[in-house]
């Protein structure tokens, strides 16, 4: 149920009194509703400037706003305020899913309009949000008095950060778009890098750079030009151009959420508060679950995307599969490499030709859906463009409309290449435009959609609730075929990629030292920690990565099969970024909670109040630990289970072995 809580005399009130106000003043203050954040807006010698407070403690000092247009023109400076309006606004609203059921979206407004003083008298508006966890403000172009197209050359926002920090960062505008390793740096060092940028500032605050509602708009990248400013660098066409819009354009929301401790920022919903409300109603062709796969056979080399001796995709492999998933009592099962157009050469930057209707020698589309109808088994589409948009954009009305006649209602879809189109970057305008096309174009075939190769996540899901996962980061997959992911990394995206919104990392593997694979090609973990990411990576749908016969008789298996995808609370008790983290969180349909703790290399003992637990219930703990003398490089797939009786005025005690964990059910007795 929807509760608005708005107090409309109060807003009209306001209205007038800030209006009046716009003749006498430049200066104007937003405090959160809890007086927590403050911004400072000001128009200085004609140019807009902001800063941001968090309590006593200066965050952003004063920082330039605005843009420059084509032919140099300057839309940073010589405005005057026509008008300043303040609101309040307070709700609390209910995701579909989500990792929390109901979200309190509450928060101040101010809105400053400005117009230039020279002969063209343009007009721009900007609009700034303060909530108790962050800030956040954006442009928006109204209808001017004649027609116009814009020509964005580059946004003049900048963050000017008070003091320095300690940044979790990733390059932008790279090779591989957004699948590298994060490192620790100062700010006054970093080059241009991605969002969402997580800071550890020198005063103890947690702070996250981040976007939201990203539409129509290129995304958001951060340079550092000098000293502590970090800078708004849009992602531009491949001619240069930043943003080409005509007559009106709105940006999506500049965010910074600020947190006392990192923890704070994963339990921040400031990103999905700042998006449109859903669009869609009950999107009831979608419902979160689990899923197995033919996938990690295909990137350990056991077998093949394309047509070969080793077929990964053929009808036989896939009926086992089904098989296998039934058997144990799930209910998906995604298949990659299904389609014509595979090749040995598939990732390679070319403008690959893949069909999306027709099916793979030895593969059979149809009698493979009608099997797993028998089976109770529903098969996840897939769509690899290649970033071959001109081809897939061809195919993309028929290739949905089969997915719909056979009864289909997940799609993945796919953009291995550094370039749509081998042109255009992923996260420019273009690629913005691009996917959320497609999304809307899935809803209207009742099709959820899991990204790959995509932009990030900008709160999206929130409108569209058929948008349930991408991934924007290093996956699972490069333990299969690289040197792999280090044990921190696991550490780290909590706090920084997993900022902006569910993740398919591709958990579960319990052959976590991939002993069919490629020589030398492993998991840098431990099965306990396997289980663990259940609980730390959240995502509507959760795939479990390994091969059937890796699953088959593991009594670990069991918590697989517990682990809900579906959330009525989210706590995360403790955590240090790069090198711990423990998340609980209460099952949406059961009184049931869920506990995962994992550690980087460095073996850990962790103390974990259970005061989140129902002081009223008491709980059966259900524990898969490493086993005494586990670790990354020690009988790594040994997981120890047992039970004990708990209550949440207990305390437990655990040992995580190096780039270990443990995974629990609180199960109501």
């Amino acid at each position: 149920m929807l509760k608005n809580i708005i107090i409309p005399a109060f807003l009209v009130a306001l209205t007038v009194v800030s209006t009046a106000q716009a003749q006498k003043s430049n200066s104007y203050e937003l405090a959160s509703p809890g007086g927590i954040n403050k911004i400072k807006f000001n128009l200085d010698k004609s140019a807009p400037k902001y800063e941001v407070s968090h309590g006593k403690i200066q965050v952003i000092t004063p920082s330039d706003m605005g843009f420059m247009l084509k032919n140099n023109e300057d839309f940073s400076s010589n405005f005057e305020i026509t008008n300043v309006k303040k609101s309040t606004f307070d709700e609390t609203w209910e995701q579909v899913w989500g990792e929390k059921k109901n979200i309190r979206n509450h928060y101040n407004q101010l809105v400053v309009q400005l117009q230039q003083k020279d002969k063209n008298k343009r007009k721009l508006e900007i609009q700034f949000r303060a909530y108790d966890d962050g800030i956040a403000f954006r442009y928006v172009y109204p209808k001017q008095e004649t027609k116009d197209s814009i020509f964005i050359m580059d946004e003049k926002t900048t963050f000017n950060l008070k003091e320095d920090g300690k940044a979790w960062w990733i390059p932008a505008n790279r090779e591989n778009r957004d699948e590298y390793l994060f490192k620790d740096a100062p700010v006054s060092t970093l080059d241009t890098v991605l969002t969402p940028l997580t800071i550890e500032s020198k005063s103890g605050l947690a702070l996250s750079f981040h976007e939201a509602n990203l539409k129509d708009f290129a995304s958001m990248t951060l340079v550092n030009n000098i000293g502590t400013q970090l800078k708004s660098d849009l992602v531009p066409w491949a001619d240069g151009v930043k943003v080409r819009v005509k007559d009106t354009f709105t940006s999506s929301w500049r965010t910074l959420q600020i947190g006392e401790k990192p923890a704070d920022l994963i339990t921040s919903y400031l990103i999905l508060n700042l998006n449109d409300p859903n669009k869609l109603g009950n999107v009831n062709y979608f419902k979160p679950y689990k899923y197995f796969g033919i996938w990690w056979g295909m990137h350990i080399g056991k077998y093949t995307f394309w047509e070969s001796d080793k077929q990964g995709a053929t009808t036989k492999r896939a009926e086992e599969y089904m098989d296998f998933t039934a058997k144990e009592g799930f209910h998906h099962l995604l298949i990659e490499g299904w389609n014509k157009g595979w090749t040995p050469a598939w990732y390679e930057n070319k403008m690959h030709m893949f069909s999306f209707t027709k099916s793979a020698d030895n593969f059979d589309l149809e009698k493979v859906v009608e099997y797993g109808n028998k089976k109770g088994v529903a098969l996840i589409g897939y769509h690899e463009t290649g970033s071959n948009l001109i081809n897939y954009l061809k195919e993309v009305d028929d290739a949905f409309a089969l997915y719909k006649k056979l009864g289909m209602h997940s799609v993945k879809i796919g953009h291995v290449g550094s370039k749509l189109n081998m042109k255009e970057n992923h996260f420019g305008q273009f690629g913005v435009n691009y996917f959320r096309y497609i999304l809307e174009k899935a809803a209207q075939y009742d099709l959820a959609v899991l990204y790959h190769e995509s932009i990030k996540d900008t709160g999206e899901r929130r409108t569209f609730p058929n948008m349930i996962s991408r991934e924007a980061a290093r996956g699972q997959e490069y333990n299969a075929w690289s040197e792999g992911n280090p044990p921190n990394h696991l550490t780290i995206i909590p706090f920084t990629r997993l900022l902006s919104g569910p993740m398919d990392f591709t958990p579960g593997i319990f052959d976590v030292e991939v002993k069919q694979g490629f020589p030398s090609k492993r998991v840098h973990g431990t099965t306990a920690q396997q289980l663990a990411l259940y609980l730390t990576i959240y995502a509507p749908i959760q795939m479990m990565a390994d091969l059937p016969e890796n699953y088959e008789g593991k009594p670990a298996l069991q918590f697989l099969k517990d682990v809900p995808t579906d959330w009525e609370d989210t706590k995360v008790l403790e955590g240090k970024i790069g090198e711990y983290i423990t998340t609980a969180r209460k099952d949406r349909n059961s009184a049931d909670w869920y506990l995962g703790t994992i550690t980087n290399e460095k073996a850990r003992d962790v103390n974990v109040s259970l005061s989140f637990l129902d002081p009223k219930v008491t709980y059966e703990a259900q524990i898969y630990a490493d086993a005494e003398g586990t670790d990354e490089t020690h009988n790594p797939s040994a997981v120890a289970i047992s039970k004990k009786t708990v209550k949440a005025s207990d305390v437990l005690k655990l040992h995580l072995g190096g780039a270990g964990g443990t995974a629990i059910r609180f199960k109501k007795i």
